[in-house]
């Protein structure tokens, strides 16, 4: 099982703050986001190639060919600025 968090308008936008899920069979960050795309409706849109978005596995930042594994925690956000 993987650990997913979703932070802030991406969280406003999915309804959910967290979810525990099976882990993919193409276990790596991008292959988590086809399955999450694949829910349909606001999924495709929130997670769109084309929004700004960032991902971490274990608070590490991460690429789409990022590996995963059992217990990993995933958190997905908008990207932040700060001032």
């Amino acid at each position: 099982m993987l650990s997913i968090l979703y932070f802030a308008s991406l969280r406003e936008r999915v309804g959910l703050a967290s979810e525990m899920i099976a882990l993919p069979a193409t276990a790596t960050v991008g292959g988590l986001i086809e399955v999450l795309r694949a829910r349909g409706g606001v999924w495709i849109d929130a997670l769109a190639a084309n929004k700004p978005w960032r991902v971490a596995v274990n608070q590490d930042m991460a690429a789409l060919d990022t590996p995963l594994n059992a217990g990993d925690e995933v958190a997905i956000f908008p990207p932040v600025t700060g001032g």
